[in-house]
Parts: C-alpha cells; structure tokens; sequence
C-alpha cells in the first residue's frame, strides 16, 4: 500500500458493525419493562450518540431513577445475549485484514460503552486486529464527545493526525475529525444524515468496504 497513513481509526456502529436490529430491540425492551411509550420512532436514526443520551429522548423521561433503571435494564439484555446479534457489513472482515497486513494501526472510537464493545471484538475474532479500542466509558467521567475521544486516542496512541484517518458514517463523525486534523472517510453504507453533506466541503465518500482501501491509497498519497 502507498500512503502515507499509519493509523486507520474506526466508528464501529454503522461502520464495521449493522448493530441496528439488536439495539433498537433491547431500546424498545428497556422502554416496555418501564411501561414507556417511544417518544421517537425507533428507527436506524436513533443509533450513535451515547446510551443515556439517546434513552432520554427516545423516553421523554426526566426522572433520573427511572431512567437509571432502563439503561440497567438495556445494558443486561445487550451485554449478555444483545450483542451476539450484531452483524458485520459486506466486505468489512477482508477489509480490516488487508489494511492491518499493510502494516497499518488500527483503532477503534465508538460512543459505545467499551463493555460491548470488547464483546463485539471477541464475539468477531476482531481483537487482535485493533491496537486500541476506545469507547464512550473508557474515562470517568465519560468521554463528553467524539472529538474529546478522538483527541484523547491521538495523544495517548502516539498517533501524527497528518498521517491518519478517521472512517465513520455520520456528521458527528466528520466534524470530530476536523476537530483533529484528521482525514476522514464517509462510509456510505452506515446510519449517515442528513448533515453529512450539509456543507460545501469535500467529503471522501466509499459506497464499500472495499472502496476504503482505495481510498487511503488515492486520497491520501505519499
């Protein structure tokens, strides 16, 4: 591979990972063991930022003890039988193996918490692939946002922002980046919105796992 990246840094939900079914199963479980009704539509839209987060908006519920209780309630039906429902996107298995026997570093940023997340890994045969793994808890108290987490990986990974890339699949993702200097790749398979394109910049699209490795190699040359 010609390029001049080392570091390849990943969302998980919606970029390696088809999480959707499975999360949106244990939400609307949370909710129904509370006797809540969704305020939202449980839909593709509501995966990405936090658990405590999106529970509350999907909710409506402000008490802080019952919401404690639907996130209890969420994270026991996700850790234990949730996760192993995940399903990986087309192309994605050969993809992370290409890229890591080009010598590359690869990384994880998720705004999931890093209990599933290591799960997922393991449940995937993916651990080994990844030099580090970082997730939403991994600090307390929580990462406060994608850019803190992204800037907290860069500096204690040792990894040049002129020489990495973050792949993800919504705007939160994009904009985390250039808060670091980072290139970024969109996955245009992923939970993408509407912001994604929002602005008149250039955003490095792949249409497939695949077109990722293209990417780093066309985009960001030596």
């Amino acid at each position: 591979m010609r390029s001049r990246i080392t570091d390849v840094i990943f969302d998980l939900d919606g970029t390696l990972i088809d999480s959707a079914p499975s999360i949106l199963a244990c939400f609307a479980n949370a909710l129904a063991r509370q006797g809540v009704q969704p305020a939202l539509p449980l839909t593709e839209a509501l995966i990405g930022p936090p658990l405590r987060e999106t529970l509350q908006k999907l909710s409506g519920v402000e008490d802080e003890v019952q919401l404690g209780m639907m996130i209890d309630d969420f994270k026991q039906h996700y850790d234990s039988t949730g996760y192993k429902e995940t399903v990986v996107f087309p192309g994605v298995d050969d993809m992370l193996h290409e890229l890591k026997d080009a010598g590359l570093c690869l990384h994880i940023a998720t705004n999931k918490r890093k209990r599933p997340t290591d799960l997922i890994l393991s449940h995937l045969g993916w651990t080994g692939l990844f030099t580090s793994a970082y997730a939403s808890d991994l600090r307390t108290p929580s990462f406060a946002s994608k850019s803190i987490m992204l800037s907290a990986l860069i500096q204690e990974k040792n990894v040049s922002p002129a020489q990495a890339v973050y792949v993800g699949d919504r705007s939160d993702d994009k904009f985390a980046a250039a808060n670091n200097a980072l290139g970024f790749i969109a996955a245009m398979w992923g939970y993408r919105d509407d912001d994604m394109f929002a602005t008149n910049e250039q955003v490095v699209a792949a249409e497939c796992a695949p077109q990722i490795v293209d990417a780093i190699e066309r985009r960001f040359p030596l």
